[in-house]
């Protein structure tokens, strides 16, 4: 059975979209068929594989409306062969379009059913907000892995993402599962961060992953080059995070 996973959080910069391009490599190393959703408008995990948004004849905007296959818009990337469903920036036009449709919350759900079955896992980079393609993402989804970068409004915006999921969930009549949450940017020479960490630790019990996923200069850098970290800097320290992130996410099943 496939597991499908929203990486989202409604404030932006918190590393959403380097776990969301390098979390599939990593499972994909562990024997997982993986494919990755670009649902943010902005495009950055299509960019960060090397694929240029403004040059895609069809797209996710195109699947979300009905008007192309799915599959015919999925593309097999070159960092051990896990898939993408790829965005161009015409999916800001979808925050529009889709108010006006039939089971609007659904779209992306009718999507992923089309193709799940062909993966073990899903993953989808929401984009930083609240809006129709994150409730999209919500309804669609198994699972939520929340992004928490080490800084003093962490916990107030994890709250608000937790308490939106509940909210949804009663709403949809879904059973949404909170996943976890991954510490990123993680500083450990930085007090506020050991702080930080260890308040979330505290205050979310069991919600927080071992693994945190470190601040590095390579991890930043490495979507210039359209690479993922394996590619770009396989040495790093960041490598062995999302390894054991990876490792994580399959035994939490």
């Amino acid at each position: 059975m496939s597991r499908v996973i929203a990486i989202a959080n409604q404030k932006g910069g918190v590393g959403k979209t380097a776990i969301a391009v390098n979390l599939p490599v990593f499972l994909t190393a562990f024997g997982k068929k993986v494919l990755l959703i670009d649902l943010d408008p902005q495009a950055n995990a299509t960019f960060s594989l090397g694929i240029k948004p403004r040059d895609l004849s069809v797209s996710l905007y195109e699947a979300l409306l009905g008007q192309i296959s799915p599959k015919e818009i999925i593309r097999r990337t070159p960092f051990l062969a896990f898939d993408i469903m790829p965005t161009s920036y015409n999916l800001a036009g979808a925050n529009i379009e889709l108010i006006n449709l039939k089971n609007r919350e659904f779209k992306l759900k009718e999507v992923i059913d089309k193709v799940r079955d062909d993966y073990d896992f899903v993953i989808i980079d929401c984009p930083p907000s609240l809006g129709i393609l994150t409730i999209n993402a919500l309804v669609a989804t198994d699972e939520v892995l929340i992004p928490v970068q080490c800084e003093y409004l962490a916990m107030e915006g994890l709250e608000q993402l937790l308490f939106n999921v509940r909210l949804i969930s009663n709403n949809m009549e879904k059973d949404v599962k909170i996943l976890g949450s991954v510490l990123t940017m993680y500083n450990r020479r930085n007090k506020v961060a050991q702080k930080i960490a260890k308040d979330l630790r505290r205050t979310f019990p069991g919600y927080v992953f071992d693994t945190v996923i470190p601040r590095t200069v390579s991890l930043s850098e490495s979507p210039v080059g359209g690479k993922t970290i394996l590619r770009s800097a396989p040495n790093s320290a960041a490598v062995h995070a999302f390894r054991e992130l990876a490792r994580e996410i399959i035994s939490r099943q």
